[in-house]
């Protein structure tokens, strides 16, 4: 375990070290996840194995500390994200980021581009979404005010989002989990999806073969986005199918430089 302070007041981002190979390599979990429960298995996958591997959890999840004055939204989770990475001498990562910590790897990307050299996106949030009483995700979270999430609303989505999710979601700090599920809803200006058009390094983005068509498939090909659907899996990709996850990644690792 190691960690990085990365608040004016100590507050400290940490991550499991795999020994290996540079350039390291960088795992993101979602919302509500954490980093080493997500990744560990595929991080040591034989097709994988073998880089210098960071499994960090993101500020206010996992076993990163939890502030309650932080705004948490994807530029400041990308922000201290950049000062941990940098204090671990981490430039030039490769990152593989699922579900909101793909939203925050393209942030970081692009304010912090010394740090990333290529992007696997792991069903990674591109767009703003609706607030929605009722659903089991970030768009359920944010339907709540902050109050109204922290007086009760955080027994509803445990409720709803059952033990599996839960099980990572209760190690967040409550503040932490609704201002970051507030802020993914939201999204960013320009959005995560425009950003992503406009980074200048190798990006793959996959998707559950489940869900169909990936909306805006043309525009990020066109881009130079390698978009890869994976069978057998949903949204948690690499813990449905990881032999398919890892076959998928490895293969966007390995492509070419733009």
């Amino acid at each position: 375990m190691r960690s990085a302070v990365v608040t004016p007041d100590g507050d400290r981002i940490r991550w499991v070290e795999l020994p290996g190979a540079q350039p390291p390599r960088v795992y993101l979990h979602g919302l509500g996840s954490t980093s080493p429960a997500y990744f560990a298995a595929c991080a040591v996958h034989p097709l994988l194995a073998g880089r210098r591997s960071l499994l960090v959890d993101l500020l206010g999840h996992g076993h990163s500390d939890r502030p309650e004055d932080f705004s948490y939204t994807l530029e400041a989770h990308a922000d201290a994200l950049a000062s941990a990475l940098e204090q671990a001498d981490a430039d030039g990562a490769e990152l593989i980021a699922h579900s909101m910590g793909g939203a925050v790897a393209i942030v970081l990307a692009d304010r912090h581009p010394h740090l990333v050299s290529r992007l696997v996106l792991v069903d990674a949030n591109l767009d703003p979404s609706p607030r929605t009483p009722g659903a089991a995700g970030s768009s359920g979270i944010a339907s709540y005010s902050e109050e109204e999430f922290l007086a009760g609303g955080w027994a509803e989505v445990r409720d709803r989002v059952g033990a599996h999710w839960w099980s990572t979601m209760r190690l967040a700090g409550r503040v932490a989990l609704y201002r970051s599920a507030f802020h993914l809803a939201v999204g960013t200006t320009p959005t995560m999806r425009e950003l992503l058009l406009e980074l200048k390094i190798p990006r793959s983005y996959l998707f559950p073969t489940q869900d169909g068509h990936f909306p805006g498939t043309e525009a990020l090909e066109a881009s130079g986005v390698t978009v890869v659907p994976v069978p057998d899996c949903g949204h948690n990709i690499m813990l449905d199918n990881p032999d398919g996850f890892a076959r998928a990644a490895a293969t966007a690792l390995a492509e070419d430089a733009l």
